[in-house]
């Protein structure tokens, strides 16, 4: 008994076990093929990221001649040379042409000054190029530090800077023997110095541009200095048909020159408010608008014309017509009839005046002044709008004649308009034959005597000659004659 105990317990212990294993299997694998899902995921989404935006290397990292392997070749080939070596004197700089940043005056126009004192310079450039062949290249027996040079050549018939190539076939010295050298000489030159920039490459048989090399900056020549690359190309490399830099044995060197000419100082000045367009002020012809379309009017009125002719309505903007006129605004602020009925008649103005009046009134413009100045001149008076009222006087003063001269004086002096009477009367006295004989002077005698007092007074005053006071002569001393 206590057996068969021992085996049911062995055999539970040993089911338990199994149980137990098998449930750790399964939340085993459960785990691992999350994990093993996720991890998957995760390397497609990398792999995808990486593919759309690639790791940014500096190009320091891949070369300045690009990444595709092209350095290495043209290292091999001799191509890539830090030095630009003047033969003269033995000076360095740099030889691979920067590229420049871009300008970070990106917003508008970087000529547009935006100050009130500016200077623009002008660094004026002449550009131009040369080709130079040689032809049997490889049969050039020149040893190491013997030289070939180019015929002279310039920018253009007029110029006075005279220059040439010179190679090296073999190099300039030891260091450079397994090397072609180039150089760019200033043969004559009329100031003291000339800077410039130079870019040689060589043309292949299609005349394409190969194997270029360009100065970075731009160097400072004088008449027998020289400029170039004492390792241009390695010999083996443009001797080699396989590059194809020689078709039919033929060297051709592809120059291009930039000379600084001048430099040009352009100053001024300039009001920063100048540099904004603002948009011609639209008030007068808004306004002009809102009269003629009568919206919002809260007044009407009536305007009797003196002829028989119809009555002609305007219907006006209170806020506005009190705000010109003290008329206006006396009628509006007293509680009278028209500010209770919203409505007046004014029977004493033509239509076609009155309504002139109103376009003043609204626009601050009469553009009819010329042709009724007489009837302008009596409303601006009675509604007591000084500008147009003057603006009458200038009109009339202009239309001043020998025939109307007396008649504007007696307009002048009915409506209190000193400028245009004070004009009326010289003008009378500067014309006062012609005036005379017209038909207005004899009306001025009969109905206006006053008038007539005061023109002849400055007439008067006008061609009395001044009185010059002399004080009288010195009694002379007598003297006592001695016979």
């Amino acid at each position: 008994m206590g057996l068969r105990k021992a085996d049911v317990s062995i055999s539970w212990f040993r089911g338990l076990v199994f149980m137990t294993s098998v449930e750790l299997w399964r939340s085993f694998r459960f785990v691992s093929f999350r994990f093993v899902s996720y991890g998957f995921v995760s390397f497609a989404f990398v792999s995808f990221g990486l593919k759309i935006f690639p790791i940014y290397k500096p190009k320091s990292a891949i070369g300045d001649w690009g990444s595709d392997g092209s350095r290495s070749r043209a290292m091999e080939a001799g191509m890539i040379n830090d030095e630009v070596v003047s033969s003269g004197s033995g000076s360095s700089a740099q030889g691979r042409s920067i590229s420049p940043c871009p300008s970070t005056a990106s917003h508008g126009d970087p000529l547009l000054p935006v100050a009130e004192n500016w200077c623009h310079t002008q660094v004026k450039v002449v550009k131009f190029n040369y080709m130079w062949t040689i032809n049997n290249f490889s049969f050039c027996r020149e040893e190491m530090g013997e030289v070939l040079k180019s015929s002279t050549f310039s920018a253009g018939c007029n110029d006075k800077l005279k220059w040439c190539l010179r190679i090296n076939p073999k190099g300039l010295d030891e260091e450079s023997r397994d090397y072609l050298s180039l150089y760019l000489l200033l043969v004559q030159c009329n100031k003291s110095e000339v800077r410039a920039k130079f870019k040689f490459s060589i043309l292949n048989a299609k005349r394409e541009e190969t194997k270029a090399m360009e100065s970075q900056r731009a160097y400072r020549f004088v008449q027998g200095k020289d400029w170039g690359f004492k390792k241009f190309i390695r010999r083996d490399f443009l001797l080699d048909e396989a590059n194809g830099l020689l078709p039919g044995d033929r060297l051709s060197i592809f120059c291009e020159v930039s000379v600084v000419a001048e430099t040009i100082n352009v100053t001024g000045q300039t009001n920063v408010t100048q540099l904004f367009k603002v948009p011609p002020c639209r008030l007068a012809d808004d306004m002009q608008g809102l009269f003629d379309k009568q919206q919002f009017s809260d007044f009407t009125l009536i305007c009797k014309s003196e002829n028989g002719a119809p009555p002609q309505t305007f219907y006006i903007h209170k806020a506005i017509v009190s705000a010109r006129s003290r008329v206006f605004s006396a009628m509006f602020d007293h509680h009278m009839q028209e500010s209770d009925t919203n409505m007046t008649t004014v029977d004493d103005i033509d239509p076609d005046v009155m309504r002139e009046l109103l376009v003043y009134m609204y626009t601050g413009q009469a553009r009819y002044i010329d042709q009724m100045a007489q009837s302008l001149i009596a409303a601006a008076d009675k509604y007591q709008l000084d500008r147009l009222k003057v603006m009458c006087e200038q009109a009339l003063c202009f239309q001043l004649t020998t025939e109307n001269a007396c008649l504007t004086l007696v307009l002048a002096d009915m409506y209190s308009a000193a400028q245009l009477r004070a004009h009326a009367i010289n003008f009378i006295n500067v014309n006062a034959a012609e005036v005379m004989s017209s038909e207005g002077w004899h009306g001025l005698v009969r109905d206006h005597p006053k008038l007539l007092e005061e023109v002849f007074r400055a007439l008067a005053m006008q061609q009395t000659p001044p009185v010059v006071l002399v004080q009288p002569p010195k009694k002379r001393p007598k003297h006592n004659c001695p016979y």
